[in-house]
């Protein structure tokens, strides 16, 4: 079945096309994938405007580049899958559009898929794909949770930020110190020259007794730092940026392994852009060795927004019973969309 995937949440427009195959991993035939992060620099964060007339500028050209690198023609898609929500309104609804309108054009099914869902099974697409049942680690943009996954479909809520996310502790910072956006990739190489035991920073809900997160704190805390530093910031930058990507490693680490300790499963997805993360993912490997527990990421390419990750979602879904593909095609987008409502 060939699976037509269009992502649109945010700042990258995404096309690709998935066999999702009934038996063995799924295949990408071919992805094409534009960020916006030129368009928003200037702005130090998305403008949600100015996104969504990209999205409308890039769309149709990214669809031609996957369908002439397959050499299939449009007739070959059998569904057409888009990014419901969670997202930016505007945004969501360029790619909505244009999934509706290609697919009615076609004649073809249409169906709207979680952007999380999509993170959160884009590991198939790996060379090693996990096994249900797991521990997912969802770290993505404003999202930072801990799910127990026992089948597409099957997810139980088992912590989640109780204010800032991961993602945005590492963008908040680096923005508090002086780095371009998107300030998380910035503030991880800025950290890999420095000292993470330079600064003591808070590792907040560390000890809590819960699986819930909590970044707001920490953000305080580097403000604190900041001011306090003054002049002499450019001195100490690297140090404070290894102390806080620490700060945030330690507790993602700590919170996943005591999801994996809690729920007795031996397996752990790591999914979502802070999945990306190498200081993250050489803890965790470190600690799931330790533990005799297999770790699962996305392709480096798969962690931020793309189009296949929806394309696989929806031939998962479809494959589990759990799609109802659209014949008509009015549609509509969830910019706030909970994760658990999918839940079978």
């Amino acid at each position: 079945m060939h699976v037509l995937g269009i992502e649109s949440s945010c700042d990258e427009t995404g096309v690709a096309l998935v066999d999702a195959r009934p038996e063995g991993v799924p295949l990408l035939l071919a992805q094409a994938l534009h960020s916006q992060i030129d368009l928003h620099q200037a702005y130090g964060g998305v403008v949600p405007e100015l996104a969504s007339l990209d999205h409308i500028r890039r769309v149709l050209p990214l669809l031609q580049q996957v369908m002439d690198e397959t050499r299939l023609s449009l007739d070959r898609v059998d569904l057409v899958a888009y990014t419901r929500g969670p997202g930016l309104a505007g945004a969501l609804l360029v790619g909505a559009g244009t999934a509706c309108a290609l697919a009615a054009g076609l004649g073809k099914p249409v169906v709207g898929i979680h952007h999380l869902e999509g993170h959160l099974l884009s590991p198939f697409l790996s060379e090693d794909p996990p096994q249900f049942p797991f521990i997912a680690l969802l770290v993505s943009g404003g999202h930072t949770q801990l799910m127990q996954v026992d089948a597409v479909g099957c997810y139980r809520l088992l912590g989640e930020t109780i204010d800032d996310a991961a993602g945005e502790a590492f963008d908040k910072s680096a923005k508090l110190l002086g780095l371009p956006y998107p300030g998380g990739p910035h503030l991880s190489r800025l950290a890999e020259g420095g000292n993470a035991q330079a600064f003591k920073l808070p590792r907040p809900l560390l000890h809590s007794g819960n699986l819930d997160f909590s970044f707001a704190g920490l953000k305080t805390a580097v403000l604190t730092q900041v001011q306090r530093l003054g002049d002499q910031l450019p001195i100490h930058l690297a140090d404070l940026a290894a102390s806080t990507q620490a700060a945030i490693v330690d507790v993602l680490l700590a919170k996943s392994m005591a999801a994996v300790e809690k729920t007795g499963l031996k397996r752990l997805v790591v999914a979502g852009g802070v999945g990306a993360n190498a200081l993250l993912r050489q803890r965790l490997n470190a600690e799931c060795e330790r533990r005799s527990v297999r770790v699962h990421y996305p392709q480096l390419h798969f962690c931020t927004n793309n189009g296949a990750m929806i394309a696989l979602a929806a031939g998962m879904r479809l494959q589990a019973g759990l799609a109802t593909p659209q014949a008509h095609y009015s549609f509509d987008v969830k910019p706030r969309w909970d994760l658990a409502d999918l839940c079978s």
